[in-house]
């Protein structure tokens, strides 16, 4: 069976998550990890993410169509204002466990979408 690597031109995608951090490109990133079209950052957030918490994504929101949030294990609703902020600016949020949003953001990656993902370590 012959296997065709997918070649990601842009942002990393994902090799790995759990451990409190997440693996890219090789590289181990210890805690939150905020990734968008034009980097990867740490992201440190204190319990639900707020709208503040956003200000990155939200200030690329003309590359970005999708948002995927991973709030760790488990699933955990999104602050009415972050979500409303960041549809002001024209970007959908998916809220999603950790494990979920890395596999998601892989995939959407791939597919050569404006994808931006905002996770919760594990």
């Amino acid at each position: 069976m012959r296997v065709t690597e997918i070649d990601f031109s842009g942002p990393p995608p994902i090799d790995a998550y759990g451990g409190g951090g997440f693996r890219l490109s090789g590289a181990f990133r210890e805690g939150g990890l905020l990734l968008t079209p034009s980097g990867v950052a740490g992201w440190q957030v204190s319990g639900a993410p707020a709208e503040a918490d956003f200000a990155a994504v939200i200030a690329e929101a003309a590359s970005i169509d999708v948002l995927l949030i991973g709030m760790g294990a488990e699933i955990a609703p999104l602050d009415h204002a972050a979500r409303r902020a960041l549809e002001s600016a024209g970007i959908g949020a998916e809220v999603m466990s950790t494990g979920s949003a890395c596999r998601t953001y892989n995939v959407l990656l791939s597919e050569g979408r404006r994808v931006a993902a905002a996770l919760i370590a594990v």
